[in-house]
């Protein structure tokens, strides 16, 4: 394939090309597990009360960051398996791994559980990889990655532990919470493998469930492979009273920060109280997986037309 210079400088012919066939490849896994694809709004009328997640405006609605609330008004009218690939949209981030409008699969499994989901993980990262190359061995930025290698698994409180120095779980402190993070454990993790960092302290974690028998740890995990994180799993919070406290609480949250305070998503919640069944989610970040396949350090090398810092909606 030969390169196009109106392009060159946004996303290479040849990337596009390994883009359209890791979304072919995706797509083939789910359709093979018996997923059913779906398509729900891209404007809303209520985005999800998350404290540090910011819709854009659209007239008198916004553009959803996440079609996860969507999503779990068909589990709770009944659908099994479940998976939506689409746009979504976030303010205030724009850099090398972030673009303000950015691709993500999200999928849902009812009677499952967040480690149903990491299974499906591992499953669809070795079904992409193996389609592309023949293989579930590559090389990301220098690091050789093995996916078929057992995945590091560590939870948020033993990771803290050893590369912070403190227990976010016993003495929970946002700033310093998000500060370590980026500064002291995201760094520390294994690359060599994927790694799944799981159960994290309850408030960080806003629709997730509760372990049962710990009620500051939610039943959380995000994976990361060569450094980058790539997805966010659950096993989703079904208790519509417990749901409405959490949105209720990040509200007052945003207002005390001077955010933008969104209106409660009410046939959501509805849908809560008529019964959603328990299940297991998660949100994957599509262009974050092109960059892997194509060892890209920029999201702009995966994704033409992507929007530099200093863009706002």
């Amino acid at each position: 394939m030969t390169s196009n210079p109106a392009i060159e400088n946004e996303c290479s012919l040849a990337r596009l090309e390994t883009r359209s066939r890791v979304l072919r490849a995706v797509r083939d896994f789910f359709y093979a597990g018996g997923f059913i694809e779906v398509e729900t709004p891209v404007r809303i009328p209520a985005p999800a009360l998350e404290v540090f997640i910011d819709s854009p405006p659209s007239g008198k609605a916004w553009l959803r960051a996440s079609p996860e609330l969507h999503m779990k008004r068909l589990m709770a009218a009944g659908c099994e398996r479940i998976f939506q690939m689409g746009p979504c949209f976030r303010m205030g981030e724009c850099g090398s791994r972030h673009n303000p409008e950015f691709t993500m699969i999200e999928w849902y499994r009812a009677n499952a559980d967040y480690t149903e989901i990491l299974r499906d993980t591992e499953a669809l990262f070795k079904h992409v990889f193996s389609t592309l190359f023949g293989r579930t061995r590559f090389s990301y930025r220098g690091q050789p990655i093995d996916l078929a290698l057992p995945w590091h698994c560590i939870t948020v409180r033993e990771a803290y532990r050893r590369w912070a120095g403190w227990d976010p779980v016993a003495a929970w402190d946002e700033d310093r919470f998000n500060t370590d993070m980026v500064e002291r454990v995201e760094p520390s993790l294994p690359r060599d493998r994927p790694c799944v960092l799981t159960d994290y302290p309850a408030p960080a974690a806003a629709l997730a469930r509760l372990k049962p028998n710990a009620a500051d740890v939610a039943e959380r995990w995000e994976v990361y492979v060569g450094g980058l994180e790539l997805a966010n799993a659950y096993s989703e919070l079904c208790d519509p009273a417990s749901q409405r406290a959490r949105f209720e609480e990040a509200a007052r949250q945003r207002q005390s920060l001077g955010k933008e305070v969104y209106p409660l998503d009410e046939p959501f919640l509805s849908a809560l109280e008529r019964g959603m069944p328990p299940c297991g989610g998660i949100a994957l970040g599509v262009d974050r997986l092109v960059m892997l396949a194509c060892d890209a350090a920029d999201i702009g090398d995966v994704r033409p037309f992507c929007q530099r810092p200093g863009f706002t909606f």
